[in-house]
């Protein structure tokens, strides 16, 4: 993947950067504040762009809302000292595919990495708990959906799929479980998506916790 930091501290940044660029990763720029970030992100089309939150200018979560809008194929995932259930969910909310705290281990943080190049979502286990109790404290009300209960807007194979995504199955697991290849899952992913009007993994995530599709 080609990626773009984004950091207002540079010692941190150029750690980064040489961690990524010896597991393998491209580093195509780096930025210091959101509305840098923006312009590189216009400029260079990172797959990836690793942002922090609490920066000068325009802060992370501003800046993602902004490249998001623009341009919503770019995966952004939030890195950050932080770990706010404020922040969390607003990340979320903004079209952010992961959000990771400075404080882990490089090991993990590049197993978290590769997950979203995989297609899944960079949430460490306690923060991915974390948001589907709220999303589901703020859903009480909303009932178990069945297939028969269904939006109309899917088909039951979506709702198996969308199911299996959001308790954290990559892609070709998903495909495995179902016996389907990799290529038919995103497919159907991309026509979910769309038809939801959700934007990425982590908002799946919350719609399946809304609709008490993920098994406890």
């Amino acid at each position: 993947m080609r990626l773009l930091l984004v950091d207002d501290h540079p010692l941190f940044m150029q750690s980064l950067k040489v961690l990524l660029n010896t597991s393998g990763y491209e580093v195509i720029g780096l930025a210091s504040t959101g509305v840098e970030a923006l312009k590189q992100a216009r400029l260079l089309r990172p797959d990836l762009i690793l942002m922090d939150i609490d920066m000068p200018d325009c802060d992370g979560l501003a800046a993602t809302r902004l490249i998001k809008a623009e341009m919503p194929h770019i995966k952004i995932v939030m890195l950050t000292v932080s770990a706010s259930d404020e922040h969390l969910f607003e990340a979320v909310k903004s079209g952010a595919s992961g959000y990771l705290l400075k404080s882990q281990s490089a090991e993990r943080f590049l197993e978290l990495i590769a997950q979203v190049e995989h297609g899944g979502a960079a949430l460490p286990p306690e923060l991915a708990a974390r948001l589907l109790e709220e999303f589901a404290r703020q859903s009480q009300h909303v009932e178990t959906l069945s297939v028969e209960g269904a939006p109309a807007e899917l088909t039951p194979r979506q709702l198996e799929i969308l199911s299996l995504v959001a308790q954290g199955l990559t892609y070709p697991q998903v495909g495995e479980t179902l016996h389907l290849s990799e290529p038919t899952v995103r497919y159907h992913m991309g026509e979910i998506l769309e038809r939801l009007h959700l934007k990425n993994r982590a908002q799946v995530i919350a719609y399946a916790a809304q609709h008490g599709m993920i098994k406890k």
